[in-house]
């Protein structure tokens, strides 16, 4: 760390200590969300840092009022769980209060985000580069022939691209991988993988040994890799794309950004992260998301301390904020897989889709105590519902493991009503 960075991050402590934060949580006023009421000291990613404590609980933000002018950050919140349910558990509101209150120890944000927490658990591999059908089956079957163990994982597909965030251990120690030249040649293999045959555009491989945000980091990769420029063809999904509008209001020096969409679980989180990835600072905020639509009103300026200059700016606003949205929309249908783990359990499930015809949209890979609890989102490689005769086929081949299979009915073909939607799976996976 640098010279200035420790004098920063020193000043910020002494910022803290002279007005330290101050959280309230309370759940008498509102009948149906608990209430939490931040007060802080203002710097810059400070709004993204709050949300993204909540979002880390898995809390549902449903309203929220933000004004950060002056050197003064307020903010109030209603949550609920995902139930919809007021917070009563007493662990998660002490989390809450150590977090964002005085006990907390931030570093600056923005290097918390962005930055790489040592960790000698797991080594974390980030992948960007252009999608196509069986690119996680490749990438997971590369690591099980390097004897690399990925213990989680997150995969996003959007506009012709993915990303994914994932850590691997050495499959005989169990610990992170630190030997250079294994290191290189994992880098190197994967790179080689991304590419594909696509020499358009541009594949990276990034491996550290660290801990970061995982959809943090996902954001600001697809961000990086202008996943936001579109590709029209058609026009045919304009009607599902979120309503974005930002117009300058020139008597207060903002501009004013206006959005409508459907309402999804992280929504808030989501357009907060790109507003600060553009280097956008939210001065007041008004989000409303009770019902099956979520509204959203921002008033900013870059940084720099001016509106939104030009239309080609206000243009890209739009196409970011759009992108930024629709990374986490779920395409495809839905398949949960739970069994004990073992060595290249994600390289056979993942072959077994590209062999069924199954293209992986997104995938969220864990495993706790010995147990792999996987979600693949997956539709046919051809832009047809996934057939029935697939899912049998899955189950054939995958073996004594539970499926659960969630999905509206235009998105699986030919199933019959009394069709179950939990499967115990027969067999064993076959050595190939």
């Amino acid at each position: 760390m640098s010279f200035s960075q420790d004098m920063d991050d020193e000043y910020e402590k002494l910022i803290r200590r002279m007005n330290p934060p101050r959280v309230v949580i309370d759940n008498e006023t509102c009948k149906n969300a608990s209430v939490i009421r931040v007060d802080s000291a203002n710097k810059h990613g400070i709004l993204l840092e709050v949300v993204q404590v909540l979002i880390d609980l898995n809390l549902i933000i449903t309203k929220a009022y933000i004004s950060s002018d002056g050197g003064w950050f307020m903010d109030v919140f209603n949550v609920t769980d995902q139930d919809g349910n007021k917070i009563t558990d007493e662990e998660i509101l002490d989390y809450i209060q150590k977090s964002l209150g005085s006990d907390a120890c931030f570093i600056s944000s923005m290097r918390r985000s962005v930055g790489v927490i040592p960790s000698t658990d797991h080594t974390s591999i980030e992948l960007t580069g252009s999608d196509r059908p069986g690119l996680l089956s490749e990438v997971s079957a590369v690591l099980t022939h390097l004897k690399c163990s990925v213990v989680n994982a997150e995969v996003w597909t959007h506009n012709t691209r993915a990303a994914a965030v994932m850590h691997v251990t050495d499959e005989e120690t169990g610990c992170a991988i630190t030997d250079p030249e294994r290191l290189s040649k994992v880098k190197q293999l994967l790179c080689n993988v991304l590419k594909g045959s696509n020499k358009s555009r541009e594949a990276k491989t990034v491996v550290s040994h660290g801990v970061t945000h995982t959809e943090r980091r996902l954001h600001q990769m697809m961000f990086a890799d202008r996943d936001y420029e579109r590709i029209y063809n058609d026009g045919s999904d304009e009607a599902q794309r979120p309503n974005v509008n930002v117009v300058n209001w020139y008597d207060k020096d903002y501009s004013v950004v206006t959005i409508r969409s459907k309402d999804r679980p992280k929504l808030l989180f989501d357009t907060v992260c790109t507003l600060t990835d553009m280097q956008y600072v939210v001065f007041h905020a008004n989000v409303d998301a009770e019902g099956p639509e979520a509204y959203q009103e921002y008033y900013i300026r870059h940084i720099d301390g001016s509106p939104v200059k030009s239309d080609a700016e206000r243009q890209r606003v739009i196409q970011c904020l759009e992108a930024a949205i629709e990374r986490r929309v779920s395409e495809g249908l839905k398949l949960e897989l739970c069994t004990t783990d073992r060595v290249g359990l994600l390289s056979d499930v993942t072959r077994i889709f590209r062999e069924n015809s199954l293209s992986v949209t997104r995938a969220e890979v864990t495993t706790r105590a010995g147990k792999a609890v996987n979600t693949f989102h997956v539709r046919d490689a051809s832009g047809y519902p996934v057939d029935a005769k697939t899912i049998d086929s899955i189950r054939e081949a995958i073996g004594q493991t539970i499926l659960q299979v969630k999905g509206s009915p235009e998105e699986i073909k030919q199933i019959p009503q009394e069709s179950p939607t939990r499967f115990l799976l027969v067999g064993l996976f076959r050595s190939r």
